[in-house]
């Protein structure tokens, strides 16, 4: 037995007020449109999640949910470890030692280590992905 059963009670008082909640309540549907609106106040230069969350009587984590399913999806794994950006160099054309490229076809040029990829125009972006993939996994 605990001491807190010794002491004495007071007599419960009977319930005096009750009350009924009707409707939806808190819970609010949000449009596509709204939620990337609100989204995109997080991204912007002084914004915290918290602060846009409060201002949209929203939580934190659920506006980071929303961040997080409006991010594209990376289907192959080896390429989910980590956001990277790179900076991209602009040269004016050049021809290269020892490479025969045909001068009326753009060509984009990704260097990642040591390996060179070339993107020839029309490369469907499921093909790139896999290559670019496999590139940096193997650096």
């Amino acid at each position: 037995m605990s001491d807190t059963e010794l002491l004495l009670k007071p007599k419960p008082e009977p319930v005096r007020r009750l009350e009924v909640f009707t409707g939806a309540g808190r819970r609010r549907r949000w449009s596509s449109e709204q939620k990337a609106r609100i989204v995109s106040e997080t991204y912007e230069t002084g914004e915290t999640v918290s602060a846009v969350a409060r201002r949209h009587g929203l939580t934190p984590q659920q506006l980071f949910g929303w961040r997080r399913n409006g991010r594209p999806r990376v289907g192959n794994a080896a390429c989910e470890s980590r956001a990277v950006f790179a900076p991209v160099v602009m040269d004016a054309a050049q021809p290269y030692a020892g490479v025969a490229m045909a001068p009326t076809h753009p060509v984009i040029e990704i260097v990642i280590g040591a390996a060179t990829v070339r993107i020839p125009p029309g490369i469907d972006a499921a093909t790139l992905q896999t290559v670019l993939c496999a590139v940096r996994a193997a650096t």
